[in-house]
């Protein structure tokens, strides 16, 4: 008995002194554990290709690696990239002209007033409205800069993920510390959770982005491709979504004067984009696999405040992993006692 008493606490001091140790180790290197998530990302979805092309097509690992982080540049990373350049110079601009944005949205309030009898904000709003832009903005522009680091980690670790994809998988499936179907379950959910939100949420946000435009064009909104990429940033919000931006257009089109656009864009906002978000999040659903709404609201909550725009992203898949992570545990070590229960 005192054999194993001796073993188990030379157990538990050495898991504590990882833990210990994994805790140092992520408290310094947090800065990087955007990219760290953005290589794991990359990776899962490139995996196939790269096994293809090593092993079936017999290129090099470097070449292959390298062709497909090219490709995933141009073809996720460039587009996101620029929308996120565009934000940036309008977000440097709203910080340096907070008080006329306050009151030119003061005088637009007042034709509201004048048209309508509805005071959409008094002076106390008003005021509180400028901090949270003075606040706020400058925190916003500081996220797209990370972002931009983040980028350039995520590259770094994705090419060495790829070039050693094998040897990877293989130290991960000895060393993960779970039975062999577990093991596999992991692999397999993960990689669901990984296509359901990296791919699923902007691919949505992208299509209502898509559609808003079109209305914004057909209703002759100003500056119709920024307001298209804040509809792709706000699409991926959970409960408002898309209608962060249309509804208040709407609002600053009748505000304006240009009667008939407002209407038109708080028509087609919630008929024709408020629509196609739900024809589209069940057909995708059905392809991709869903994210609970719960899981999007919350994650999108955390996710910002860890990592910037990029959070709307990565907030989701975290919570994703962590329930999977506790039903893994639970079938790990608590299936057993539940049999033996069942059978007494």
């Amino acid at each position: 008995m005192s054999v194993i008493d001796n073993e188990r606490i030379k157990q538990v001091s050495f898991l504590l002194i990882i833990l210990l140790l994994a805790y140092v180790l992520f408290k310094e290197l947090y800065t990087f554990f955007p990219g760290f998530l953005g290589a794991v990302t990359m990776y899962i979805l490139s995996r196939k290709f790269m096994f293809r092309l090593v092993e079936k097509r017999n290129w090099k690992k470097s070449a292959a690696a390298a062709l497909l982080m090219v490709l995933s540049f141009i073809i996720v990373l460039l587009p996101f990239g620029m929308l996120i350049n565009m934000l940036t110079d309008k977000i440097g601009y709203a910080v340096s002209h907070s008080q006329e944005m306050v009151a030119g949205i003061e005088k637009l309030n007042v034709r509201i007033k004048e048209s309508t009898n509805f005071d959409v904000l008094s002076q106390v709003k008003l005021e509180r409205l400028q901090g949270y832009l003075t606040s706020v903005l400058p925190t916003l522009l500081g996220a797209t800069f990370n972002t931009l680091t983040a980028i350039a980690i995520l590259y770094f670790i994705l090419y060495f993920m790829l070039v050693n994809a094998r040897e990877m998988e293989a130290w991960l499936y000895e060393y993960i510390p779970l039975k062999d179907e577990n093991v596999l379950r992991l692999g397999t959910e993960f990689h669901k959770l990984v296509i359901a939100n990296a791919v699923g949420i902007p691919a949505i946000a992208l299509i209502q982005g898509v559609v808003s435009l079109i209305g914004y064009f057909i209703f002759q909104v100003p500056q119709p491709v920024f307001w298209f990429a804040v509809t792709c940033f706000t699409a991926m919000l959970p409960v408002v979504g898309a209608a962060a931006v249309y509804v208040p257009m709407g609002l600053y089109l009748l505000g304006t004067g240009m009667t008939w656009q407002g209407i038109g864009v708080l028509v087609y906002g919630f008929a024709v984009v408020g629509t196609s978000d739900n024809i589209f999040r069940f057909v995708l659903a059905k392809r991709i696999g869903d994210v609970h709404p719960l899981i999007t609201v919350f994650g999108v909550l955390i996710g910002v405040n860890l990592f910037g725009f990029i959070g709307l992203i990565f907030g989701p898949l975290l919570i994703s992993m962590f329930i999977l992570l506790l039903e893994i545990y639970s079938n790990e070590f608590f299936t057993k006692k539940r049999e033996v229960r069942i059978k007494q």
